[in-house]
């Protein structure tokens, strides 16, 4: 995930293929600008060697050398060079969206809610190092890491058997003794997965790309963070008769490593709160969920809430949402997001242009969203009064190309 820098005081978050659907590590991943400049850092401990694993991303990349474990202390980690890392934006059969707690003595975010997710690890398969060209580019290795990470900080496993297609089955008990060793070093994820089914593999498939952040310059920890969509599958009948805990695995937290609250919640009341500020969300979390509560949470037949509509209608809106997804120019599948502030608004709100994918991409076809921007209030704590606007309305000089 990424953090979200406010200029000056910073925290800039940094909390499928992309032929598919729309911050225990040192960064989880956005939306924050960073957790997720949108993403959250994790703390990075090595690993026992993984077995060498393939090498894809959507459009064939060399192969990089599988990162294995070092014999010698790991060298210093430059922080300024952005970390390759992913987050899950997770929807349940209710198509409520699961962000966690950070606990307040966290290093990055504290107290925020963000989306589950983390930097990528040498387990995850060969990848680009940090710094290079090609590290920024969508791939297994970042789909993996995302549900990866999903399973360390929520013990929400994401697995199937290569074979049959089925989803693997694992009672909670041994989800959590499961989640606990991989984030001790003790086991990989995939050595863990093999053990509980041979032919078991991520899930990476469904995942949806849904936007990439890059952690500003300023901020003293970077990251590019790929951020995913991911949909639990309903139930046979309407969303409204899901008996919650016997359809869907019940999220929990770390122990308090990390995490001290796990829960799902529609994208509306999670948006209310944090208007309120009963929370914490920095600016890419509070972007996405207003995507996603434009198409999830519209009021159901005559008015009535949006847990009453049939599975039918769910799956609708759902086909809308990865539609949306896959449109815009760039769509929001590929676009590459820098966030950096240019100005204020009458009220003191710093205004965050969204339009630039950050230096390391500077003069590629990578593209950023010309269309909206972020007013945030910045404090020690996180930002406040997070609010996204029309570019034309709060700069009318400002281009406005596309239609979304």
């Amino acid at each position: 995930m990424f953090s979200f820098v406010p200029v000056g005081e910073c925290q800039l978050l940094v909390s499928p293929l992309r032929s598919s659907f729309f911050a225990s590590l040192e960064h989880r991943a956005i939306l924050g600008v960073c957790r997720q400049c949108w993403h959250q850092p994790l703390r990075a401990t090595p690993i026992g060697r993984s077995k060498r694993l393939p090498y894809s991303t959507v459009r064939r990349l060399p192969q990089y050398r599988t990162m294995g474990p070092e014999a010698k202390p790991k060298a210093k980690i430059d922080y300024k060079i952005p970390r390759p890392s992913s987050s899950v934006i997770l929807i349940s059969p209710k198509n409520e969206v699961l962000l966690l707690h950070r606990v307040k003595t966290s290093s990055s975010f504290p107290s925020a809610h963000v989306f589950p997710g983390g930097t990528i690890s040498p387990q995850d398969g060969d990848f680009p190092p940090a710094g290079h060209p090609d590290s920024h580019d969508e791939g297994i290795h970042y789909r993996r890491a995302a549900i990866r990470e999903l399973f360390e900080e929520s013990g929400i496993l994401l697995a199937k058997n290569s074979i049959t297609g089925q989803m693997i089955r694992v009672n909670p008990a041994e989800r959590e003794k499961g989640r606990h060793a991989i984030h001790m070093n003790e086991t990989t994820f995939d050595q863990w997965l093999k053990g509980q089914d041979t032919a078991a593999v991520a899930d990476t498939d469904p995942l949806v790309p849904f936007s990439h952040w890059i952690t500003p310059q300023r901020n003293p920890r970077r990251f590019t963070t790929q951020m995913y969509l991911y949909f639990l599958p309903h139930s046979n009948g309407g969303i409204s008769d899901i008996a919650g805990d016997t359809e869907v695995q019940v999220p929990s937290t770390d122990g308090g490593i990390e995490i001290t609250e796990a829960q799902f919640l529609p994208a509306t009341e999670w948006l209310r709160r944090a208007r309120v500020g009963d929370i914490i969300m920095f600016p890419p979390q509070v972007l996405l969920l207003d995507f996603v509560a434009q198409f999830l949470d519209k009021p159901g037949p005559n008015g009535t809430s949006p847990q009453s509509i049939s599975g039918e209608e769910s799956t609708k809106r759902r086909a809308e949402l990865v539609k949306f997804a896959h449109s815009g120019n760039p769509p929001w599948t590929h676009k590459f997001i820098s966030p950096h502030p240019i100005g204020n608004v009458p009220d003191g709100r710093q205004i965050l242009d969204l339009s630039q994918p950050g230096p390391e991409l500077k003069g590629t076809d990578k593209k950023g969203e010309i269309d909206r921007v972020v007013l945030a209030r910045f404090n020690k704590e996180g930002p406040r009064e997070v609010e996204i606007r029309w570019r034309r309305d709060v700069l009318p000089d400002g281009p406005a190309k596309s239609s979304l």
